[in-house]
């Protein structure tokens, strides 16, 4: 039997051959990696020092080959430390690949094949077993493991049951220990008391009665039923509960459709009548007073009910209040993660000091729940996972759940995803992960309360795959037998969970068969008594929603005075004397300082940072965040300085006196959806803050095209959601190619209503500033919307864009400039160019040597496309008697930017007999030139044709 050795009788003794060449290899490994070899290898590495070898293979071959040779090898200790080694390798491949044989489907059982866990695979028998020291195949065991034997059932037993786990890719030690630990110490299987075990019981009868109830009293209406899946409730149940217990002040839930009105009833703690009221499409008003998610909607256009989300206060002796959040989600299945996470990030955050907030990662947390589909197909999944542990995105740790059915609709896995499961994915984010049978609840709870304390010790992403299946087809009109015929055989004569789990208290004497059947009758009693509250079960006609008038903001003042604007210019170039800014960037910012006092010309950075400053100062928090945002894509805001000797950073609106609000500034990954969605959930669980995101280029927003239109565009008038976020998308046309021209303006105009949000193509420094500071005015306010601005590129350095220092002292923001040197005999002006953006700037520089001879032609510039400004330009316009023609001009093909929302605005604004024509590209597929030269000869033809005295027409408007 192999025995412990001491120093002078070495075990290397006993390898020889092949066997010893093993070790010695391995030791090689453990040199250059320690972790990189088994844990027991590693303990005899650390003992003993390196394997010797007492003789040569040569020796050892003639001595095994030779009939009458001494028996100078100890073949029976030989063989023995054979055995230990063999077993080690055993016990760990239990640990990294019992999964594969775990009892974790609960329609069929796991079809690997057991080779790796068979004994003979690895030439052992029980007996081998038995002689090797427990410690050596498993340090954590209960005192009930006496032998390897023992030990190697044992752990079969935990990694191949109802739970298995999923952390070999976990390379952080101490985590990869600790999970270790938790496992094969049994900490993570708590005992459950009789009153716990009929407090779940009762749990999954409501979960199940509420789901048959809603089958049968509204037949055929969409429901998305969780079973199958019905111990996702108890679950969340469980991990709510240990997070309040630890003070967690937030909870944040996102999920899909599948058991979401489930989710509703019982962990939000939605009234059973309001969801009967909403399937009987009666009014509720009465039994839920707020408008919102939690009854009909009234004044908005609403959303369907498994789309819908709910708040809920949640009471605890020793904390006080916590809130649990369920977000509103539209049918883009995982775009809500992101949401989820700027909502959490936003409530983990202190705001109300300067310098970068301070964030408590034990005040919130997220839960997401997937589905197994989804997880593995949707970009968007990947994108939010890579925010896990970015400084600027990170939230101390998500809790995900696959409510894994194990088909997507129609689609089986086998052809919609490309690994074995749907969990893969979270693997090459080192995020543990736990798969369990959704049969089996009190396995389900301890891979709950395993995930939360993960989160709690390490602030790190956790996963549960909670595999189960779905009962019945994608939607209560489906019939899922004729995709999936044998699968759903399977399915009808499966026991429910709830079934399931009765039995097994009744056999363990935990509950009587009474005690079952009055938990049923009590929650199908509960049921039936709200289904009796709902007023008016008649359909009724419905509510006509009202006509919403098209309205800017209100005038707001924006001005501040210079001496304060000129102090915050000399502090801009202050920083701690031994900080070591650029020095070519130190002279551009001196000479932006200088300028305040000089000539007072603004750029259009100067005013952006004099209006973040001001708004700080105001009281209000700014987060502002871009895949360059901190210098800058164009090399013009440098907002966060750095140190050229030590790389540190600085931002001189950290140190503004007097100030009480942060300023968050952080270069995001390359991703725009994620990003977008995290910045709006930020935005709407922290109203107060003025949050902006800057897209690299305008059309990168392209890949967030779903959260501006299901959330952000879209997001009051479906849930009552309101937000105050500010969309910067850099947009003009300097000959750049096609995907850095166009932030695809008419999309954003194409969703424009309901005062939705405003859209503005700014050309100036101090329409910018005030336009900003008149945004921060509205946050958490009745007026509040979105923004979304369409930031110049070479107009930043243009200095027909630069602004007075007066015009930031005084005024406001206006929806509409007019050209200075043009329009001023208004008997002569017989055509009017409307315009917006940089083309209007083109415009400017064209008339200023020919204004006198240009006394016929105006030009607007419409700075506020959306509301569009249409009493100002009434008013412009009636100035002119004999006013011919309003043109539309634009960089864009006819078919994008503008003109489209424009031109029917302007017919109705246009006076009796006024031609309303349109100058530039023609309708294209693609959005600009790709060749710079026929970009300018475009260009100059567009601003040719407007400022030439002919009769414009389709042809000259539009061709070369």
């Amino acid at each position: 039997m192999y025995k412990q050795t001491t120093k002078g009788d070495e075990p290397w003794q006993k390898f020889l051959g092949p066997n010893l060449g093993y070790v010695m290899d391995m030791y090689e490994h453990y040199v250059n990696d320690p972790e990189s070899v088994d844990p027991e290898l590693k303990e005899l590495f650390e003992q003993y020092g390196p394997p010797t070898a007492s003789e040569t293979a040569e020796q050892f071959d003639r001595k095994t080959s030779h009939e009458n040779a001494n028996e100078s090898v100890n073949q029976e200790g030989l063989s023995n430390v054979y055995k230990v080694a063999a077993a080690v390798k055993l016990a760990e491949n239990i640990r990294t690949y019992g999964h594969l044989y775990a009892d974790i489907y609960p329609l069929h059982n796991n079809p690997a094949e057991k080779d790796l866990l068979q004994l003979d695979t690895y030439d052992l028998t029980e007996a081998d077993l038995k002689a090797i020291p427990v410690n050596l195949l498993c340090k954590n065991a209960p005192e009930l493991v006496q032998t390897g034997w023992d030990a190697i059932q044992y752990l079969k037993a935990l990694y191949t049951k109802a739970i298995t786990f999923e952390f070999q890719h976990v390379h952080e030690q101490e985590e990869n220990a600790w999970l270790t630990e938790m496992v094969e110490s049994g900490s993570i299987f708590r005992t459950m008391s009789t009153e716990k075990k009929s407090a779940v019981l009762e749990r999954l009868t409501e979960v199940e009665e509420f789901e048959k109830f809603l089958h049968k009293t509204f037949v055929g209406q969409k429901r998305f039923s969780v079973e199958g899946l019905d111990v996702l409730i108890p679950v969340l149940d469980e991990i709510v509960a240990e997070s309040v217990q630890v003070g967690a002040k937030n909870i944040n839930i996102g999920m899909a459709h599948r058991g979401r009105l489930n989710v509703l009833a019982h962990v939000l703690g939605k009234p059973y009548e309001a969801i009967f009221a909403e399937f009987q499409h009666a009014p509720n008003k009465e039994l839920v007073p707020s408008e919102g998610s939690t009854g009909i909607n009234y004044g908005w256009s609403g959303d369907v009910k498994y789309h819908l989300g709910a708040d809920r206060q949640i009471k605890h002796d020793r904390i006080g209040r916590a809130r649990l959040t369920l977000a509103n989600n539209p049918s883009h299945l995982e775009f809500v993660n992101p949401v989820v996470e700027g909502f959490t990030r936003a409530a983990q955050e202190e705001r109300t000091r300067s310098g970068f907030p301070t964030q408590d990662v034990e005040e919130s947390y997220a839960i997401l729940i997937h589905g197994d589909a989804a997880f593995p197909g949707e970009g968007i999944v990947a994108e939010t996972l890579n925010m896990s542990r970015l400084r600027g995105y990170q939230t101390g740790g998500t809790i995900h759940i696959i409510a894994n059915n194990m088909i997507g609709f129609t689609t089986e896995s086998y052809d919609s995803r490309s690994t074995k499961y749907a969990s893969d994915l979270a693997k090459g984010y080192e995020i543990p992960i736990v798969h369990v049978n959704a049969d089996n609840p009190e396995a389900c709870l301890a891979a709950a309360y395993f995930a939360y304390e993960y989160r709690k010790r390490f602030n790190k992403d956790f996963l549960i795959d909670l595999i189960g299946y779905r009962r019945f087809g994608h939607n209560e009109m489906d019939e899922p037998s004729t995709t999936q015929p044998k699968l759903y055989e399977i399915v009808r004569k499966h026991p429910t969970v709830r079934e399931i789990y009765a039995t097994k208290l009744q056999e363990q004497q935990s509950l009587s068969s009474e005690k079952v059947e009055e938990i049923n009758q009590r929650v199908q009693n509960k049921l039936q008594k709200a289904y009796e509250k709902v007023p008016n079960k008649t359909v009724h006609s419905g509510v006509l929603l009202p006509v919403v008038k098209e309205q800017a903001l209100p005038e707001l003042p924006t001005a501040v005075d210079a001496d304060t604007l000129q102090e915050l210019g000399e502090h801009f170039v202050q920083w701690p004397e031994n900080f070591k800014v650029f020095p070519k960037l130190a002279r551009i910012l001196e000479r932006r300082s200088k300028a305040l006092k000089e000539d007072g010309k603004i750029d259009w950075s100067l005013g952006e940072a004099l209006a973040f400053a001001t708004i700080l100062q105001d009281g209000t928090p700014i987060r502002i965040t871009g895949q360059d945002s901190e210098r800058g894509t164009f090399a013009q805001r440098n907002i966060m300085l750095h140190d050229i000797n030590t790389n540190e950073t600085y931002s001189p609106l950290h140190k503004i006196p007097e100030v009480n609000a942060t300023f968050a500034v952080h270069n995001s990954p390359l991703s725009e959806g994620s990003v977008i969605g995290f910045e709006y959930g930020y935005n709407v669980f922290a109203p107060e803050t003025l949050v902006l995101w800057e897209a690299q280029f305008g059309d990168f927003a392209n890949a967030g095209q779903v959260l501006f239109d299901q959330f952000i565009s879209a997001g009051e008038a479906k849930w009552g959601q309101k937000s105050g976020m500010v969309l910067l998308l850099p947009h003009a046309y300097e000959g750049q190619g096609p995907e850095h021209s166009s932030g695809r303006l008419e999309r954003y105009l194409q969703s424009a209503a309901e005062n939705n949000w405003t859209v503005a193509n700014v050309t100036t420094a101090a329409q910018y500033f005030h336009l900003l500071r008149r945004q921060a005015a509205v946050l958490n306010t009745k007026d509040a919307r979105p923004l979304v601005v369409m930031t110049p590129k070479s107009l930043l350095r243009n200095p027909n864009s630069v602004s007075d220092l007066g015009e930031l002292t005084a005024g406001s923001f206006q929806a509409i400039l007019e050209e200075p040197l043009l329009g001023k005999n208004s008997a002569k002006v017989e055509r009017v160019v409307l315009g917006s953006g940089k083309i209007t700037v083109d415009l400017k520089e064209a008339v200023q040597d020919q204004a006198e001879e240009l006394d016929w032609v105006h030009i607007l510039r419409v700075e506020e496309i959306y509301p569009f400004p249409t009493e100002q330009i009434k008013k412009v316009l009636s100035r002119f008697d004999s006013l011919k023609e309003i043109v539309w001009v634009q960089e864009e093909p006819a078919n994008m930017g503008s003109w489209s929302f424009a031109e029917p605005r302007i017919h109705e604004l246009a006076p009796e007999g006024v031609k309303v024509s349109y100058v530039g590209r023609e309708r294209r597929s693609s959005t600009a030139e790709g060749d710079p030269t026929v970009h300018k000869k475009e260009q100059q033809r567009i601003i040719d044709n407007v400022l030439t005295r002919q009769e414009i027409t389709i042809e000259n408007a539009v061709t070369r």
